[in-house]
């Protein structure tokens, strides 16, 4: 579990070197499971079981029970994840839906990348469904992907590939 020791900061205090804690509160920041002051679990407005969420980072029912406590009872925590919220990312079933999706690897600390690569877009008449920019603090390998609508042609991919800032670009 990836996370900058930047965004643990606002952790210390509350899980210090409990790390099945930190692994339980990492995922629920990374998908936006959102906490009450009751210290309950939601995707949206839909509750989420303690045990299935344990299940599925391998820890025990209770370590997510005890780390949504916490957050729920701590002002400055409570904060964040009571206004976390899940969206729906359509990348992966854009080719499905009719649409292509556009992939950017590159060094999240340029400046520029999402105003040069829309900026190609809007040039050749290109609408954008969506945009998804991974926080470079939360993923290890963050990831910029804009699903457009319809399919780009040839001309638009090869101004794409154009841009320097890029170590990777892919066209799903």
């Amino acid at each position: 579990m990836y996370i900058n020791i930047h965004m643990l900061k606002p952790f210390a205090s509350v899980f210090g070197n409990a790390r099945g804690r930190r692994i339980v509160a990492t995922e629920f920041l990374r998908l936006g499971l959102r906490i009450d002051g009751n210290g309950k679990i939601y995707v949206g407005n839909i509750e989420v079981s303690p045990a299935k969420v344990g299940r599925a980072l391998n820890v025990d029912r209770r370590v997510v029970i005890e780390t949504a406590k916490a957050i729920a009872n701590d002002d400055r925590l409570l904060q964040v994840f009571y206004r976390l919220e899940s969206r729906a990312f359509i990348g992966n079933a854009a080719r499905e839906l009719g649409f292509d999706t556009v992939e950017i690897r590159a060094d999240p600390r340029k400046k520029g990348i999402v105003a040069s690569v829309t900026r190609v877009l809007a040039e050749n008449g290109i609408v954008i469904r969506q945009i998804i920019s991974d926080d470079p603090d939360i993923f290890p390998d963050p990831v910029l992907t804009i699903i457009i609508n319809g399919k780009l042609d040839a001309g638009v991919i090869k101004k794409l590939k154009e841009l320097r800032f890029a170590t990777q670009i892919l066209i799903k």
